[in-house]
């Protein structure tokens, strides 16, 4: 079997992403790339009862390799990163916080110093039917400049790592930022960290990856 261990990571994910609430029924979606193979999870299968063998394998033109079932349908936006990205892993989510804050900003602002690690602000891709080749250059769009995680309008979020675990990773990263705003938001205005202060946080060793500062 093509990439089998990527794709028993798929569904190791896929439990955790369940357990942890950052999906929900057959909601969101995972992807491993090695070379010139993406191993993917499938359509309409939720992501803690897979099996490695239905996670099937496409080349990054989308077409198929090995597997019987059908990728999901977000598998465009998932290709559409990797051809502007370094990543070697994808997860996408609709976790709570994060679709409260895609439903009603435009970007996530740095609340927290640990935004550096996503990139910097946010951003909130434009609205676009999900599973659209619009919607994939809208995400494309807002992940410009090395971020790694961006939201989604009225619909979820998206995080890329070095490898699943790092991808995992970034997105509870997300939703534990976008849930610190949206609590605070609560009991008042939450505080904005300013460009210099978090330009000092990177001088004293935090060393987030593509990170730059906004001009």
């Amino acid at each position: 079997m093509k990439l089998a261990a990527e794709r028993r990571a798929l569904c190791g994910i896929g439990r955790r992403m369940a357990e942890t609430g950052l999906v929900s029924g057959a909601s969101g979606n995972i992807s491993v790339r090695v070379g010139d193979l993406v191993a993917v999870t499938p359509g309409g299968m939720m992501l803690d009862r897979m099996a490695p063998e239905d996670c099937p394998v496409l080349d990054l033109g989308g077409r198929p390799v090995e597997g019987e079932r059908a990728p999901s349908s977000e598998t465009p936006m998932h290709l559409a990163i990797y051809d502007c990205t370094d990543a070697a892993a994808i997860v996408h989510t609709h976790s709570t916080y994060g679709a409260v804050v895609a439903t009603t900003m435009t970007e996530l602002p740095p609340i927290h110093y640990n935004t550096l690690l996503l990139g910097g602000v946010v951003k909130v891709a434009e609205y676009a039917t999900y599973g659209t080749p619009e919607l994939a250059a809208n995400v494309r769009a807002a992940m410009e400049g090395g971020k790694r995680a961006a939201l989604m309008a009225n619909h979820g979020g998206v995080a890329i790592g070095v490898d699943l675990d790092d991808a995992y990773e970034n997105a509870r990263l997300l939703e534990w930022l976008c849930g610190v705003y949206v609590r605070a938001k609560a009991i008042g205005e939450p505080r904005i960290l300013t460009e210099e202060e978090l330009l000092q946080v990177v001088e004293r060793g935090l060393d987030p990856p593509e990170w730059r500062p906004v001009t």
